[in-house]
């Protein structure tokens, strides 16, 4: 784990909304907050302006269901190559079903304003630099309700379920909700954090086109020191968030440049910012920057994982949280009168999507994949 991020714990604030291991939090009332919580909501908030990322533990996310759900990705993404294609849906720009390696392009293979920046780091903490497309896959599950109209189907299309996994609409649904549900919590906290009603973030998050969204990458095709599995960027989403990994090779930085390796806690969770929190902070809270890079930790666990007789595809356990698609994008509150909020005019959050889309080449300028 990065030394310069301590895990906060949920528990005390579900507690008083009455959330538990097993069930969802009530909508917060409108008592005052006990000393404790109100200040780990402060500093929880500080935190998230301070280095973009945040480490939590939510006692609703049991390591067993990550585990479930990680066993169930390996298998699948162990499938043959022309299987696993049939559940690819470019004409929906990849927001369901499979994306596959090489397609996907890293903001800094193609961003002169983003390898700028990398330049601009020292040579210790610069990431590497991609020379084409990422060699992951990736699966898109979406989590929670849709909306029944929206001016952007695409993004809020039905889900793909493969064939030969009766389980998996009950692993992706589970895992996917209960992670869905400690980004809420996550949300709640940072806008009390912020001195922001409650549901400030929340309730533009309502049906909002969130996705369980898993990556796979083959190590023993891609497990060379070095070999960069995903490419230096930032999420276009609202919050990111990640359960354990069995293979180490995540890399963020923070907002003052420092590069740390992570490492997610035994029951806890990772959760970045993305560029929709950015806009709706005006710039205050910036969007992370991160990497996946083979290095001597991954090759390590390769190993490990070689003498246990186990997979050797890197399977990550994320879940990207998204403002809906209606929702108009802009400064809110206070954040609304900040030096940079003229830099974040008011924009649809699907449009906005649409855009960073097309500029990694998941959606063609035609609008078709």
């Amino acid at each position: 784990m990065a030394a310069c991020l301590q895990p906060f714990d949920l528990t005390d604030f579900l507690q008083l909304k009455g959330g538990n291991a097993a069930g969802d939090t009530a909508v917060a009332g409108a008592a005052p907050l006990p000393a404790s919580v109100a200040e780990t909501c402060r500093a929880m908030a500080e935190c998230l302006r301070a280095t973009s990322a945040l480490i939590v533990h939510d006692p609703r996310c049991a390591q067993a269901d990550n585990d479930r759900f990680l066993d169930m990705m390996e298998k699948y993404f162990e499938q043959p190559k022309a299987t696993k294609i049939a559940h690819s849906r470019p004409e929906l720009h990849y927001q369901v079903g499979v994306t596959p390696e090489g397609v996907e392009m890293p903001q800094s293979a193609l961003d002169d304003a983003v390898r700028a920046r990398m330049a601009q780091l020292p040579a210790d903490s610069r990431p590497q630099a991609p020379s084409g497309p990422d060699c992951k896959w990736r699966f898109m599950w979406r989590v929670g309700p849709r909306p029944a109209a929206t001016r952007y189907q695409e993004l809020n299309a039905s889900p793909v379920v493969p064939e030969g996994f009766p389980q998996w609409s009950s692993v992706m649904d589970g895992w996917g909700c209960k992670m869905l549900a400690a980004v809420e919590a996550v949300a709640e906290m940072l806008a009390i954090g912020f001195d922001l009603p409650p549901d400030s973030f929340t309730s533009r998050m309502h049906m909002g086109p969130h996705l369980l969204a898993p990556t796979g990458s083959d190590l023993r095709e891609h497990g060379s020191t070095g070999t960069v599995l995903a490419g230096y960027h930032a999420d276009l989403n609202f919050l990111t968030i990640h359960g354990r990994c069995r293979f180490p090779g995540l890399r963020i930085w923070l907002r003052d440049g420092t590069c740390c390796r992570v490492s997610v806690p035994d029951g806890c969770l990772l959760l970045q910012a993305g560029k929709e929190m950015e806009w709706l902070t005006g710039g205050e809270v910036a969007a992370g920057m991160h990497e996946v890079v083979v290095d001597d930790g991954t090759v390590a666990a390769v190993q490990r994982a070689q003498q246990q007789g186990r997979s050797l595809w890197r399977v990550s356990s994320t879940v990207f949280a998204h403002i809906a698609s209606d929702e108009v994008l802009m400064p809110i509150g206070h954040f609304a009168t900040s030096m940079l909020a003229p830099s974040f005019p008011p924009k649809p959050a699907g449009e906005f999507v649409e855009e960073e889309l097309a500029a990694i080449q998941l959606k063609s300028a035609s609008g078709g994949g």
